[in-house]
C-alpha cells in the first residue's frame, strides 16, 4: 500500500504525522503544500482535503485520511508495531489527554489562518506574538506537571507515543515564537531526548524537501 503525505514543512500538524510515520518505519511519497502561497485553498487540493488544511494522507484506493490525530490513531491501528500508545487503558487516556492539550487547546489558537484573521482585525505583529506566546505557555503550564509525573525520557514513559508526536512540533513552534522554555524542564528534557532519536530527526522541518532555510 503506497502512501502519499500532503505536508507543509514548517506546519506542526503534518510534522506530527511525519513523526508517526517515521516511528512506524513507513515509507511515503511527499507532496508539498505551500501554505504561504495558498496551495491549500486551490481547487486541486480542496478535491483531496475539502477542509483545505494539512496534512492529508492518501493511503491508496481513493482513500484519503485527514486530521493529524485521527491519522496517528489509524497508524496505530493499521500498523500496531512498534506501538505509539501504551497498552493500559488509563495510560492511553493520559497520553491522549497530553496530545489533545496541544492539538485542541494550543495549536488551533496560533496557526497561520488565526494569525491572518487577527491581522485583518487590526492586531499588529507584536499583539499577535503576545497572543501566540500566551496560549503556548498556558498549554505548557498544563503539560509540564503531567510529563514530570509520567515521563521517563519521553512525555509518557521511556518510549515515544502520540503525545511526543504532538509535543515536539509544538516545541519547534514555541521556539519560532520566542517562547521562554526555561520554566519547563520536563518538556525540555523530552526535546533533548527526541533530538537524538532517528524518527524525530527524519521528521524535522529542515529535513523536508520543501524546506526554506535562511
Amino acid at each position: 500500500m503506497g502512501l502519499t503525505l500532503y505536508s507543509a514543512w514548517r506546519a506542526t500538524a503534518p510534522y506530527r504525522v511525519r513523526i508517526g510515520l517515521a516511528l512506524k518505519g513507513l515509507a511515503y511519497d511527499y507532496s508539498p503544500i505551500d501554505l504561504i502561497r495558498g496551495d491549500q485553498r486551490k481547487a486541486e487540493y480542496r478535491a483531496i482535503n475539502r477542509q483545505g488544511l494539512t496534512p492529508a494522507l492518501d493511503i491508496g484506493g481513493g482513500r484519503v485520511l485527514t486530521q493529524s490525530l485521527a491519522i496517528l490513531e489509524w497508524l496505530e491501528e493499521a500498523h500496531p508495531e512498534p506501538p505509539i500508545l501504551p497498552q493500559d487503558a488509563l495510560d492511553r487516556q493520559i497520553v491522549r489527554a497530553m496530545a489533545l492539550i496541544i492539538a485542541c487547546d494550543i495549536h488551533p489558537l496560533n496557526n497561520t489562518r488565526v494569525g491572518r484573521k487577527l491581522n485583518k482585525m487590526g492586531v499588529d505583529q507584536a499583539g499577535i506574538l503576545e497572543w501566540t506566546q500566551g496560549w503556548i505557555c498556558e498549554g505548557f503550564d498544563a503539560l509540564e506537571p503531567l510529563i514530570e509525573r509520567h515521563g521517563r525520557g519521553f512525555a509518557f514513559g521511556d518510549k515515544p507515543t502520540i503525545a511526543d508526536c504532538c509535543l515536539i512540533p509544538q516545541i519547534y513552534s514555541a521556539q519560532r515564537y520566542e517562547v521562554d522554555l526555561m520554566p519547563y524542564p520536563s518538556i525540555r528534557s523530552v526535546a533533548d531526548r527526541a533530538a537524538n532519536h532517528p524518527a524525530f530527526q527524519m521528521a524535522h522541518p529542515n529535513k523536508q524537501p520543501d524546506a526554506v532555510l535562511s
